[in-house]
């Protein structure tokens, strides 16, 4: 098939112009040896995942749906030795109960958290719906949040070149700080992920005079971008989205919990109640598609990251600010660009809502989510919903007017979510047509 064959049916079918085209291949040419880290990583992880389905003998049994109590199930209990066996840790929990990545991070703070104990953030503020169920946004007493129920909730902000202040964070933990709160991810911020090597330096640090603290990581959109996670380098607790990364884009809800054995225990008391634990909690026939989906989870990542770094390029070239860079190592599938204008986003986010298989007719607006102090948009014609592997773009309301992108199960999804952005930016007005010739 020669390029015209595309160009033509792009143009006709989803109105994207050849200026519009041409732009997002230079520029995706221009990033070619980029890509090639992301096929080997994936091919790396591709390989961790089968061994360890063979080493608990994964056969058609494990796929049999239980129901009720959901006692002895096989299934559930190999999926979790698979899960810890990839992610390098004792434990984890995976769930189809866990409802959301909030839901997860919840259970290991509640879980491990006491009154009186203290939970410090080290990498600034946490994720909007996290810093609503911490209570850190002045929430009204008697919601059940942390501090509601006594625990201490203190923050400290990352350098300003993102990585970890470490005067700071050794100066603030004493006795009392029972957990330390990483967030791996950006979330609705304007910073690079942090990467995994300098969650291992400050995991290091932080054990040498405190053993006893618990280090914990927000993990999601993190999954399989690194050789290994950040429980296998130091930290004592992770938690994820199967909704994200590790679920493929085919798990269609669940959550996981993965780390040392005894404070799994402690977030499966949380989930469940003390005396029962993870022993309980039917699969339903959910089996088959978690390990189909983490099975091919590897390689949807790799396509997520390509687009990521695609969408960086065209927008840097276009003159917008970025993050990360297209040069940065990268540690989360997300890629921010600063529009600047609220009305920018609004286009934005109803391009990509124009690309998806689902939903595709509908127009996504701003509204007030629960969990979060601004009107937040969202675009996600997604065939789970609100799950962020797939293609999908949302922003908080407020300035500087970020959109923040992920997602797509396959490159050329991806890019087709790109250069319809693209274009409607440009019938928009907000991007000049005469800047798609500069990369002539």
């Amino acid at each position: 098939m020669n390029d015209n064959t595309i160009e033509k049916y792009l143009a006709e079918n989803f109105h994207i112009s050849k200026d519009v085209i041409d732009f997002v291949e230079k520029s995706e040419a221009q990033i070619a040896d980029r890509m090639a880290h992301w096929d080997r990583l994936a091919e790396y992880h591709q390989f961790k995942v089968i061994q360890a389905m063979q080493k608990v003998g994964l056969s058609d049994r494990h796929f049999h749906p239980t129901t009720g109590y959901g006692y002895d199930d096989e299934g559930r209990e190999a999926t979790e030795k698979i899960f810890a066996d990839v992610f390098g840790c004792e434990a984890a929990l995976v769930r189809p109960q866990i409802t959301c990545g909030t839901h997860a991070i919840s259970l290991c703070l509640y879980g491990v958290l006491r009154p009186g104990d203290e939970l410090l953030s080290i990498s600034g503020d946490p994720y909007d719906t996290v810093r609503t169920f911490i209570g850190a946004q002045g929430e009204e007493k008697g919601n059940g949040t942390l501090t509601d129920l006594g625990v201490i909730f203190n923050q400290i902000e990352l350098l300003p070149d993102g990585i970890f202040d470490t005067e700071k964070i050794m100066n603030a933990i004493s006795e009392k700080t029972k957990m330390v709160y990483i967030q791996r991810s950006t979330g609705y911020s304007w910073r690079k992920a942090i990467t995994l090597a300098e969650i291992q330096r400050i995991c290091a640090v932080i054990k040498a005079k405190w053993p006893k603290v618990v280090i914990f990581v927000d993990n999601c959109y993190g999954e399989f971008l690194d050789e290994k996670e950040p429980v296998a380098v130091g930290a004592d607790l992770m938690a994820g989205s199967l909704i994200k990364n590790p679920g493929g884009g085919l798990a269609p809800t669940g959550g996981y919990t993965a780390g040392r054995a005894d404070l799994v225990q402690l977030c499966a008391n949380r989930l469940a109640a003390p005396g029962i634990g993870g022993e309980t909690g039917a699969t339903l026939g959910i089996t088959r598609t978690f390990l189909q989906g983490f099975f091919q989870a590897p390689y949807i990542v790799s396509q997520a990251m390509k687009t990521a770094i695609l969408v960086g390029a065209v927008y840097k070239n276009l003159g917008y600010p970025v993050c990360p860079d297209v040069d940065d190592y990268r540690s989360d599938i997300i890629q921010s660009i600063r529009l600047g204008d609220p009305k920018a986003v609004e286009v934005f986010c109803q391009a990509v809502q124009k690309a998806a298989p689902v939903d595709s007719f509908v127009t996504p607006v701003p509204w007030d989510m629960p969990g979060y102090d601004v009107p937040v948009i969202m675009a996600a014609g997604a065939f789970i919903q609100g799950s962020s592997i797939e293609l999908s773009a949302d922003a908080p309301m407020r300035e500087p007017y970020i959109v923040y992108f992920q997602g797509g199960l396959t490159h050329a999804h991806g890019k087709l979510g790109l250069m319809l952005s693209l274009q409607q930016l440009v019938d928009a007005g907000f991007v000049a047509q005469d800047k798609l010739q500069t990369l002539d």
